[in-house]
């Protein structure tokens, strides 16, 4: 359905993803930004369906930027869908895209940042020692190379290929199950992010007579990641009380310099390294 100029339009948009990084939802912005021609087409004859589609939208997204065209491809498949079938669950497309950010931006980091930076680096650095011009192209080139080549090609294979497994999926009666799936890796995702992102410790020890104990220690041998995970749930509840995301991260601020100035006074000894 979405014309060649279009497609040229979201493979180009998609390049300023993180323009717009903020610490609540990081790349959404530009996320949004490279979808909205192909929304436009898509949802030109129903405006209804077109706000819907670009507050569906709006939800966290944060993938590696090398991959997030195969993500637009599959997401502007599903819309297509969407519009042709007004009764299909529009939760389903966040799902699926939930899903694939996580994958997807292991795989983008391994093979891009880890992988092709580092030996384009590696090469560039040394012919640049030599005196030779030609290291800040060289590596240039090896990343951009298949960088550019994967975002091309993604883009155009997960829209094709969305659409075939959307057609399959339908007449089997197979996407209630996988969006199903999708929403339980979704979650896995979530929750991963707040082992590995979410970072709250104490250094707090308290004696008692010849003896110290170490708070930390206390939860880690209780449940490790503890204190992120309550740290998370309560930042939740606050948000779903309606308190804005600004005033949280001031708060948060503020109790991180005051924990930190209440854990410095003389009957608290902190932990010996």
């Amino acid at each position: 359905m979405l014309s060649k100029k279009t497609m040229q339009k979201t493979f180009w948009r998609s390049f300023p993803l993180q323009g717009c990084f903020n610490y609540e939802r990081q790349q959404t912005v530009g996320w949004l930004y490279g979808l909205v021609p192909g929304l436009k087409e898509i949802y030109a004859d129903d405006e209804k369906g077109l706000k819907e589609a670009l507050t569906r939208h709006t939800s966290f997204y944060n993938t590696s930027p090398q991959c997030t065209t195969l993500i637009q491809g599959v997401v502007l498949a599903m819309e297509e869908q969407k519009h042709a079938q007004p009764e299909m669950d529009g939760e389903s497309i966040v799902a699926v895209r939930t899903a694939l950010i996580g994958p997807l931006a292991g795989i983008g980091d391994s093979l891009f940042w880890g992988t092709l930076r580092t030996v384009g680096l590696g090469i560039g650095i040394e012919l640049a020692l030599q005196g030779n011009y030609l290291g800040p192209v060289i590596f240039w080139l090896i990343h951009n190379i298949p960088h550019f080549l994967f975002r091309h090609y993604g883009l155009k294979w997960g829209y094709e290929k969305g659409m075939e497994f959307l057609s399959d999926a339908a007449g089997t009666g197979a996407i209630s199950d996988i969006t199903d799936a999708t929403k339980i890796v979704g979650n896995v995702v979530v929750g991963s992010m707040i082992a590995s992102m979410v970072t709250v410790t104490t250094s707090i020890t308290i004696t008692f007579g010849d003896v110290s104990y170490a708070i930390q220690d206390m939860f880690d041998a209780l449940c490790p990641k503890i204190l992120p995970l309550g740290l998370t749930f309560l930042c939740y509840w606050m948000m779903k009380k309606g308190v804005s995301t600004t005033l949280i991260m001031v708060a948060l601020i503020i109790a991180g310099i005051v924990l930190v100035w209440i854990e410095s006074l003389p009957f608290f000894l902190p932990v010996a390294a």
